[in-house]
């Protein structure tokens, strides 16, 4: 069989594994909810309220009816695009994941540019000379940034740059003074295109403490892949053979050795999409972050099933789609990679 003919099968089955990834996560957290402790009502009513008054809005908002029909029509509803009406507001999920998503991907994405930036130059720092001073400060560098509590980093930095310096605002994305804009809900970008100034420096200055906090955090993965990557590479035949030719050390790296390193770093990328749901959610809460991690912890708290569950597919949707690229577009790139 071709290599272009494995290819697209292999492709076909990664595209295939999407729903079904999907079907089980949907799964996996409609039955994690229901025995969860604590009930809804409780959290809408309180525990003071009436059996007529809590067997009303049980049997209201569907929840008294048996968790295989609640189940049925969970999915039936996904299927149909769907995702319910949160318990607590009345609100559709959608619109809430609507409304929060920006929040969230602005601040992934800036934290995700910022850590690639950070820890590939720190990584490539140390390989002129290894075991060097430098070399030796980019493996604590690695080693220290990746084995940081999320938590205690995030309150650290809030500490210093935002209660003892105060160079920088404790939270939220704009000052009560500033109405948000209407827009695509991407602040700096609708800054930039009103050409809005004090909405650009109110929203830079509120996205840099969380954005930097998270890229420090990552910025570790990229460096400890970048640094042991580009080790193997310089000690391969193809890089022995290119020395042997007389070219220079400089363009061994950068022709040779470099692109070959980056390729493994490319699949930590998607990995790292992946990661930044779980390490968002406590930057997110600590710095008062609006953004899906943030309402997904309110839900939670409310016992709100329809937004939690909104909320999880909808990120596992995001994941599993940005892997699947990421399969797909090492596969395109990589020849040596057979299926």
């Amino acid at each position: 069989m071709s290599r272009h003919a494995e290819l697209g099968r292999y492709l076909a089955g990664r595209v295939l594994l999407v729903p079904v990834m999907l079907w089980l996560i949907a799964t996996l957290v409609f039955l994690l909810l229901r025995v969860a402790p604590g009930d809804p009502i409780d959290a809408l009513l309180g525990t003071r309220a009436t059996e007529e008054a809590r067997a009303a809005l049980r049997g209201q908002l569907g929840l008294d009816r048996p968790l295989p029909a609640q189940y049925t029509g969970f999915l039936l509803q996904l299927l149909r695009g769907q995702l319910g009406t949160s318990l607590t507001s009345g609100e559709e999920v959608i619109e809430v994941i609507r409304r929060s998503l920006p929040a969230s991907l602005e601040l992934g994405l800036t934290a995700l540019v910022l850590a690639a930036l950070l820890g590939l130059a720190v990584g490539f720092s140390g390989i002129a000379r290894p075991e060097g001073r430098l070399d030796l400060a980019g493996r604590l560098y690695g080693i220290g940034t990746y084995a940081l509590p999320p938590f205690w980093a995030a309150m650290v930095i809030q500490l210093v740059f935002a209660v003892w310096l105060r160079w920088l605002p404790v939270g939220g994305r704009l000052p009560p003074s500033l109405p948000p804009p209407d827009g695509s809900g991407f602040y700096v970008l609708d800054a930039l295109v009103s050409a809005d100034r004090p909405l650009l420096v109110a929203s830079l200055r509120h996205l840099a403490l969380p954005a930097c906090t998270l890229g420090l955090l990552l910025s570790g993965v990229f460096t400890n892949a970048l640094r042991l990557n580009l080790r193997r590479a310089l000690q391969s035949d193809y890089v022995e053979a290119a020395r042997s030719r007389g070219l220079p050390e400089r363009r061994v790296v950068l022709r040779h050795a470099l692109p070959n390193a980056l390729l493994p770093v490319l699949t930590i990328t998607g990995i790292t999409v992946a990661s930044l749901i779980g390490g968002a959610l406590l930057i997110e809460v600590t710095f008062s972050w609006p953004g899906l991690a943030f309402r997904l912890q309110e839900a939670i708290a409310q016992r709100d099933y329809p937004v939690v569950q909104g909320i999880v597919v909808t990120v596992a949707a995001l994941v599993v789609l940005v892997g699947v690229l990421v399969d797909i577009l090492v596969a395109l790139l990589d020849p040596r990679i057979r299926f």
